[in-house]
């Protein structure tokens, strides 16, 4: 029988898209068009594919234009890092996200740091790191991003806290150890190197678990009380925690499906209803 409390990132995210769909709806009456997010995806990964769908489906729920972007696997990244400038340069598109991971021939980086700032809606661009670590404006990784704000919507202070975030990956456990660190927390970032990672686990107040692996943080890790955000998915809708033993232990607890993943896409679009104001220069209603 699980004791913590479930963070339930469903209804968080419901909150996030209607305020951004009523802004949807009062952008497209003030400039006669809807927000622009165009989405590229690289191939035919089937998971992918899957959450390009979702991502489409949820734009033309609250107002918002999906330009849909196919390109195939055998592209390079001169062609990719083109067909991405010409969306960067077209003023009818407000939002880009290159879907990730793309093929192992494209240098992925390169990729991304081809989005304009300003249409940088999924925060991956080296220009949105660096904004984001030093508190200038721009947009924020939308899965940090997201977490942040389940962390919110639960009361949870980061002040003061021991937070540990497992996982360095660039759109994910780095930009999350700056969020955190931005709002006070201790930040301890672990990885595949880290010697003893249990020790650490278990010194935490919050855990947030990003490293892709399933069921890899276990249960009898996690301090009693702990917060715990797992940002993995794997097959079989498995986290990267150990959930029901971590549920016994934690005093909140995100579940997979239905934690993190919600809020990634609420943020999402509504950073991509953000840069449509920015770009057009109109200053979006409270």
């Amino acid at each position: 029988m699980a004791d913590a409390r479930l963070i339930d990132g469903t209804a968080v995210a419901r909150d996030i898209m209607n305020r951004t769909g009523e802004k949807a709806a009062d952008f497209e009456k003030r400039t006669g068009a809807k927000p622009c997010l165009a989405t590229v995806l690289v191939g035919e990964d089937p998971a992918s594919v899957t959450y390009v769908r979702m991502k489409r489906n949820r734009c033309a729920k609250f107002g918002i234009e999906s330009r849909h972007v196919p390109l195939p696997d055998t592209i390079t990244t001169e062609e990719l890092v083109g067909a991405i400038t010409e969306l960067s340069n077209d003023p009818s598109v407000h939002g880009i996200l290159l879907q990730h991971p793309v093929p192992a021939h494209i240098d992925e980086r390169a990729a991304f740091d081809a989005i304009s700032a300003e249409k940088d809606v999924d925060g991956v661009t080296s220009q949105s790191f660096a904004a984001m670590a030093f508190g200038f404006d721009g947009f924020a990784s939308c899965t940090p991003a997201g977490i942040m704000r389940l962390l919110d919507a639960y009361d949870v202070d980061p002040r003061g806290k021991h937070a540990v975030v497992i996982g360095r990956s660039a759109i994910l456990g780095k930009p999350m150890s700056m969020l955190l660190l931005a709002r006070d927390a201790t930040v301890t970032v672990c990885h595949s190197k880290t010697t003893d990672l249990p020790s650490h686990v278990r010194n935490a107040d919050i855990v947030v678990a990003a490293v892709g692996k399933p069921e890899f943080v276990r249960g009898e890790w996690i301090k009693p009380g702990a917060v715990v955000i797992d940002a993995g998915y794997n097959e079989g809708n498995i986290g990267d925690v150990e959930f029901d033993a971590a549920a016994t232990r934690a005093g909140l607890i995100t579940p997979v499906p239905g934690g993190v993943g919600p809020t990634t896409i609420a943020v999402l679009l509504e950073q991509t209803v953000t840069a449509a104001f920015r770009q057009q220069q109109i200053p979006a209603e409270a």
